[in-house]
């Protein structure tokens, strides 16, 4: 399959990952992934916090639409077997499909409550490999997204999680520096960005070609490292 980007041992595919997936030839892989979990399917029938008109306002500002996948239930079968090292974010969405195995890391987002916070102040990852549970403390909630270094708080996806919580996913999954990150849910790229410096062997597989297109670009800037 031809990549969509290619430059210095990091790659992009656009397409459903399903599809690509069986196609690449992959070896010491470590998944490391936000993948569409669900938020916006609502078991009342009713929409979700960013389908439709309920899309954020703070998203609409910044020409942000739903998420691709993100209207059902996400099923993460699909990634067992042939990986053994999984790091994915939305587990209490979808823990009745996960292993009886593994552990969880969370991200304490909670700072100061303000009066609209109606986002969650924590957030959930599966880890497939055995270990202590972790937690990750950095405020990115709505409008109040902690801007320390991460493009003054901007962000090219509605839900796009800060390069500093990615590098901790990264460490946390004990991969080797030459193991491939692979983030199958690629998004706008941040996990690829954070496979930078130090430089990591990376692919990242989104459905969506616009953010192909702004992860690209993101790659093509220079990174600094923390």
């Amino acid at each position: 399959m031809k990549p969509y980007y290619e430059h210095a041992g990091i790659t992009i595919y656009h397409g459903d990952c399903r599809e690509v997936l069986p196609s690449l030839e992959l070896d010491d892989v470590v998944i490391v992934s936000d993948p569409p979990y669900g938020i916006d399917f609502n078991h009342s029938g009713q929409h979700g916090r960013f389908s439709g008109q309920g899309v954020t306002t703070a998203a609409r500002a910044r020409g942000n639409h739903p998420v691709y996948g993100d209207d059902s239930p996400f099923d993460p079968s699909h990634l067992w077997g042939r990986f053994e090292n999984v790091l994915i974010w939305g587990a209490d969405h979808y823990y009745p499909r996960l292993p009886d195995s593994g552990r969880f890391l969370a991200w304490n987002k909670l700072g100061d409550r303000e009066p609209w916070d109606s986002f969650s102040d924590v957030e959930f990852a599966w880890h497939s490999r055995e270990g202590a549970s972790r937690i990750f403390n950095m405020k990115w909630k709505g409008i109040a997204c902690e801007k320390q270094g991460e493009e003054n708080g901007y962000r090219d996806h509605p839900t796009q999680k800060p390069r500093r919580l990615m590098y901790w996913c990264i460490e946390q999954s004990g991969c080797s520096q030459v193991a491939t990150v692979l983030d199958p849910y690629m998004g706008s790229g941040t996990t690829l960005t954070c496979c930078r410096y130090p430089a990591r062997r990376a692919i990242g597989i989104e459905i969506e070609e616009k953010y192909c297109e702004i992860a690209a670009k993101r790659l093509s800037q220079e990174v600094l490292s923390f």
